[in-house]
This record gives C-alpha cells, sequence and structure tokens, in this order.
C-alpha cells in the first residue's frame, strides 16, 4: 500500500471515530473509552496529513500558474520561489507523518525504575555511580517528572554501590530507554594524590514499570526471606527483622529492599521492582527476536554494552552508539539530557524507516 492509499485510510478511520462519538448511544457504550484513545492518538497524525494535503495542493496550484503563458514576469518568479520551497518542505512533511506512523513501543508512556550500579573501579565506580543518580534525577526534576529513591547502598563517603529509584510522568521510558548500559568515566578521582586519571564505570538499567495486567506473578513462585537491615560498614539500621529478599524462583530474579522500616513496606517496594525486571526480560526477549530481522538498531536494553563515555578532563561525553560527541560534561551531569536523548531517538527512528522504505 502506498502512503497516500494508507493516508486516505487513516483519514476516512479518523472521520468515522468523529462521528461515533457525538452519538449519544455509542456514547454510553463500553468502547467510548477505547474509540476516544484511538481518535486521540490519531489527531496529531490527521493533523500532520492535512498540512501535507495543504503543501501539496498549494504546489500544484503553483505549477499550474508557473506554465501559464499568461502569467506575468514578477508573478511567475514569486510563484517559482514558493514552489521551491515547498519541494524542499513536502519531503520533511512526508517523513513527519512516516515517523508518526512507526509501531508504537507499547511501554514507552510507561512509567520507569531506574537502577545504577557501580561497575569495575572501586571507591571511583562507587562515587561516579552516585554522580549518575544525582544525574537523572536532576533530569527528572528539569521535565517535572516525580523521582522516588527506592533504595539505596551507599559506601559512606559519597558514593553509592547500587541505587534504585522510581520516575513517574508523562513519556518517562520513552525518553530514558536508551540509557541502559555500561557508562564509562574518565576522569581523576579525589582520592588520588598523583594527578592520575582513572578509568571506572558503572551499569544503568531502565525498565518499564509494570502493571499486574502487563505480568503475572503467582505466589508459589516466590521465596520470601527477612533479614536485618544493615548500613555502610555493617551497623545497624534496624533492630528488627524488616528487610526482604524475593526470588523469583522460575527466573532466579533476586531482589532486596531494606531501605524502609516496616516489612510490609519493604515487600510492595520488592515486588515493584521484580514486576520490572521480569517485565523487561519479557520485552527484551521480544526485541532481540525482532532485532534479528533488522539490519540496524540503536542499541537499548543491553546491560553489559558500553554505551557512553564521560572524559572529565576533557569535559566531553561521547555516545558510542551512535558517535556522538558533545563539550557540555558538566551541563549534561547537571541533568541536560535532551540533545543525547533526542539524538538517540532520530537514530533509532531512522533506522526502523530504513528497514520499511
Amino acid at each position: 500500500m502506498s502512503l497516500n492509499e494508507n493516508l486516505e485510510k487513516i483519514l476516512a478511520r479518523f472521520d468515522e471515530l468523529g462521528d461515533l462519538m457525538v452519538d449519544p448511544q455509542f456514547a454510553a457504550s463500553g468502547e467510548f473509552a477505547k474509540m476516544s484513545k484511538e481518535y486521540s492518538d490519531l489527531t496529531p497524525v490527521v493533523e500532520s496529513v492535512r498540512e501535507l494535503q495543504e503543501a501539496q495542493a498549494e504546489a500544484a496550484d503553483l505549477a499550474v500558474m508557473m506554465a501559464d503563458p499568461e502569467t506575468d514576469a514578477e508573478m511567475r518568479e514569486m510563484a517559482e520561489a514558493e514552489f521551491l520551497e515547498l519541494k524542499d518542505k513536502i519531503p520533511e512533511l512526508e517523513k513527519n507523518i512516516q515517523i508518526r506512523l512507526l509501531p508504537k513501543d507499547e511501554a514507552d508512556e510507561k512509567n520507569a525504575i531506574l537502577e545504577v550500579r557501580a561497575g569495575t573501579g572501586g571507591e571511583e565506580a562507587a562515587l561516579f555511580a552516585a554522580d549518575l543518580f544525582r544525574m537523572y534525577q536532576r533530569y527528572a526534576e528539569a521535565r517535572r517528572w516525580k523521582f522516588e529513591v527506592m533504595s539505596l547502598n551507599e559506601t559512606g563517603i559519597g558514593g553509592c554501590k547500587e541505587a534504585v529509584a522510581s520516575i513517574s510522568g508523562r513519556g518517562v521510558f520513552a525518553r530514558l530507554k536508551y540509557e541502559s548500559g555500561v557508562h564509562r568515566v574518565q576522569r581523576v578521582p579525589a582520592t588520588e594524590s598523583g594527578g592520575r586519571i582513572h578509568t571506572s564505570a558503572a551499569t544503568v538499567a531502565v525498565m518499564p514499570e509494570a502493571e499486574d495486567v502487563d505480568i503475572q506473578i503467582d505466589e508459589k513462585d516466590l521465596r520470601i526471606d527477612v533479614f536485618r537491615a544493615s548500613g555502610p560498614g555493617g551497623q545497624s539500621v534496624n533492630t528488627t527483622d524488616s528487610a526482604v529478599r524475593i526470588t523469583h524462583i522460575p527466573s532466579g530474579v533476586v531482589v532486596s529492599q531494606q531501605d524502609e522500616k516496616s516489612q510490609h513496606k519493604n515487600k510492595a517496594k520488592g515486588m515493584r521492582v521484580l514486576r520490572a525486571r521480569l517485565y523487561e526480560h519479557q520485552r527484551q526477549k521480544l526485541a532481540d527476536e525482532r532485532a534479528a530481522n533488522r539490519k540496524s538498531q540503536v542499541g537499548s536494553g543491553d546491560r553489559s554494552e558500553r554505551i557512553r563515555t564521560y572524559n572529565f578532563p576533557q569535559g566531553r561525553v561521547t555516545d558510542h552508539r551512535i558517535n556522538l560527541t558533545l563539550h557540555k560534561l558538566d551541563r549534561v551531569m547537571d541533568g541536560d539530557l535532551d540533545e543525547l536523548v533526542d539524538a538517540l531517538t532520530s537514530e533509532d527512528q531512522a533506522s526502523q524507516l530504513a528497514e520499511i522504505s
């Protein structure tokens, strides 16, 4: 089916939904909410289609004017200038529509569970993990998202071995899903007296927060152990067995939660993380199957892949998947991630368009 035929079908469906939604009988039916969402999803596509059609019609009118021998020289010159502008604009409008028509990732509008873990590099890796965690917290604040720290295993001198947060808001997973992988830092550690540059790493995992309808967990598949929470250096944080370790026996996934003083609250938080990990595992399996049929894709979700390097001496950050280097490391670490996120999103869209063209 050609693009124009596809667009005509979309316009027809949009008009059909519009007629149905003003029908009092349909408005009282159980289908109204579903159709209303479809109408809302189609609205920006239809707006783009109508903009394209207007540009095409205007270009056709200008072509007629330019071909008419009775058109005076001044008018023909103006028509040619406008025609050339539209000739450049129309392919961009078509591409914009094609991007809007790409298959949607059903998880894009979900909230996310963020996990940051120190990797190789000892205390410096833990300090970098804490820096990354703050970076995402500042990014969330800038986008008016809610950032809830769920678990924080600190080292005592400003670093953290592991940090987990829930991030909620509009389009959270869509913006953060390309952050999963190994992040590498090159800098002189605060603990280094000789001024030598060290390289260390931290691992980031971003998972869509799953609802009960997304992933079913059978209580029989869980082993739940309780233990006494402890802080840095083994000092007691709690005098009761409030910490919870949840093991999902079929998959072997283990989640520990000890930040709350209530065993019940720790279990509830742990189940949110467990559900997200199992859902992400399910999604990754499907993504791997699809990727096998695609020539190229922007890496996302593979936690062993080195995706980005933060070079402090040179003040630059490089994303290795798209060969993008930005010389504004301080702003990036302060949560200014939009340029990176936009570039990764565009690259992924371009690779998807290449596969269907």
